[in-house]
């Protein structure tokens, strides 16, 4: 049997047997009914304590037979965690700050006052959410307070999964962790926060964007993580088709224009942006980037970031950079017509400019553009090409296998199913690199819009997007 640690309950494991009884037998208790309870063991052949395990919880017991490193490697992090999360229950409880006053709309929790957030039990606690989420690699952390308790829950290739339940009383402690090493405000519990966190994991440094909300039980924490593997990719390891990198690679050569990216949130547009960036630094070239955040510090790029209170704005800040001689600008997102303007301006005289826009697909930026008051002649003359992208799940490596698609399939691709015969379909079966899922990772589906002369004359005609995406079509973008 395969075991997918994101589909165990931390008190399952931890409750249905003891630590030191688990780790003598070699078992983990992996999941719980009303009438039985299923436990994992990794040698068949070795004696059973079931007569041990019913006396203890009252359940008929069900043998299931698992990987050695799999059984292993959740007891000692279910175990430990279990452990750090009690501990720090226990030295609340006796300091008897226990009760947490969820009507207080405040959210004040003298809990989380009373514990040193770099206590041991919460250092380990914390550390073991967060080694876990690095191993998993998840993309964020989420720390959502209910009535009672407060749900972990990890976005994992794009997904969100519920992986624990910790003590609502030992929640305030670790929240206060997360605040010290984030640099935020400890007492401050009524206003959001933003911070991060710099982390060594595997010999590589790790960013942590940290950001806390008040809600009814208590304050939301996400903590969205930035791996440098991950986020600084080579340009030719985005997933650009072999018949779309050559027309990038075009773009971004250019000395002076713009080059819009784009896609909804969460689409990979800020790691295409660093990659590109990444692959023009050079000790010759002045690159300044404007974002909101700062999504990860680079420092082979200067970085500024937006800052609304005291009036550092994408166009504020644009202007500004104009006169810091710059080569390439970055600039997070066209959001207004001063924006878009400015950003125009940079590309006339001289600059080359990337940014990204929030649009369906690549032929819609150029009208996205002119409905911000951007004149048809300076697109025209300014826009080098448009980079439409999304993040699809991939198979997993370890699991692929070919299969032949469904009538059900061929009805949602609306392609007969004799044209799709001559094509080898493969999916992942699941398996315990995955997760049981089939996936694993994420990449890069793009769509490529050079701006041809036939697409720069509908531009100037005022063509629909529809119409340009036809031409675009025409032209081979796919």
């Amino acid at each position: 049997m395969k075991i997918n640690p994101l589909d165990l309950d931390l008190d399952v494991v931890t409750k249905g047997v003891s630590g030191p009884f688990a780790h003598r037998h070699g078992l983990v208790a992996i999941s719980k009914s009303a009438e039985k309870i299923t436990v994992a063991v990794f040698d068949p052949f070795a004696p059973f304590p079931a007569d041990d395990i019913k006396r203890v919880t009252g359940l008929d017991v069900e043998k299931v037979v698992a990987t050695r490193t799999d059984i292993e490697t959740i007891n000692k992090g279910f175990y430990d965690l279990k452990a750090s999360l009690t501990t720090a229950e226990k030295q609340l409880t006796a300091s008897r700050l226990s009760a947490v006053d969820l009507g207080n709309q405040e959210f004040l929790s003298a809990a989380a006052e009373e514990m040193d957030p770099a206590a041991a039990p919460v250092v380990k606690a914390l550390d073991h959410i967060l080694g876990y989420a690095f191993e998993q690699r998840a993309s964020d952390i989420h720390f959502e307070p209910k009535r009672e308790l407060t749900l972990v829950r990890l976005r994992i290739d794009g997904i969100l999964h519920d992986v624990h339940l910790i003590p609502k009383i030992v929640y305030g402690a670790v929240m206060s962790r997360i605040k010290l090493l984030s640099g935020c405000n400890l007492a401050e519990k009524r206003r959001p926060q933003d911070g991060r966190i710099k982390r060594e994991q595997g010999g590589r440094e790790i960013e942590i964007r940290v950001s806390t909300m008040p809600t009814a039980f208590g304050e939301k924490g996400v903590l969205r993580i930035f791996d440098p593997d991950i986020l600084l990719k080579g340009v030719d390891e985005l997933g650009l088709a072999a018949h779309d990198l050559p027309k990038f690679h075009d773009f971004i050569a250019r000395p002076t224009g713009i080059i819009l990216v784009t896609g909804p949130t969460g689409s990979g547009k800020t790691t295409t942006l660093y990659s590109v960036l990444k692959h023009l630094s050079k000790p010759d070239v002045n690159i300044i980037t404007i974002e909101d955040p700062i999504e990860m510090v680079h420092e082979d790029f200067n970085q500024v970031a937006v800052r609304p209170q005291i009036d550092i704005t994408f166009s504020s800040a644009l202007r500004t950079v104009l006169r810091q001689d710059p080569d390439i600008i970055m600039v997070g997102e066209i959001r207004d017509t001063e924006t878009a303007e400015n950003a125009v301006q940079a590309a006339l005289t001289g600059h080359l400019v990337l940014s990204t826009l929030h649009t369906n697909d690549a032929p819609s930026s150029i009208t996205r553009l002119l409905d911000l008051g951007v004149p048809h002649f300076l697109i025209t003359s300014t826009l080098i090409g448009i980079l439409a992208q999304r993040l699809v799940r991939e198979n997993c490596t370890h699991c692929v296998e070919e299969y032949a698609p469904t009538q059900e399939e061929s009805a949602v691709l609306r392609i007969p199913m004799e044209k799709l015969a001559p094509y080898r379909f493969k999916r992942g079966k699941g398996c315990l690199h995955c997760r049981e899922t089939g996936y694993s990772g994420r990449v890069g589906i793009f769509e490529v819009l050079p701006m041809s002369e036939k697409i720069r004359r509908l531009v100037t005609s005022q063509a629909s997007s529809l119409e340009i995406f036809k031409m675009a079509r025409e032209e081979g973008m796919r």
